[in-house]
């Protein structure tokens, strides 16, 4: 995968979700064929079964509420010598290829 998001964070509604924010265009097509298309300040958001999907940045923003930092994982991790359960797990990015910069993307 490339540079092409920001670090994850652990986002809520009834549900747990990651989510990184989109710092360049991305484009991927999801084990069930689905094709994703996102812009840079949209988010790419993984669902606890570990699917990945794309939300406009006005919707997510709307929706969820950041629960937990990355950097606040780091932290949390050093000062107790103990890594945290996570029901997340880490997506696999055969999928996922940077989009190309041109046009207007929607999902």
């Amino acid at each position: 995968m490339s540079e092409s998001t920001s670090v994850w964070n652990t986002y809520r509604t009834r549900f747990l979700v990651r989510a990184r924010q989109l710092t360049e265009p991305l484009a991927f097509t999801d084990p069930l064929g689905r094709e994703h298309r996102g812009s840079p300040g949209d988010y790419l958001v993984q669902s606890s079964e570990g699917l990945l999907r794309i939300a406009q940045r006005e919707i997510f923003e709307d929706v969820y509420v950041v629960m937990e930092r990355e950097t606040e994982r780091e932290t949390t991790r050093k000062t107790t010598h103990a890594a945290p359960k996570s029901v997340f797990r880490s997506p696999s990015s055969e999928h996922i290829r940077a989009a190309p910069a041109a046009g207007n993307m929607h999902i």
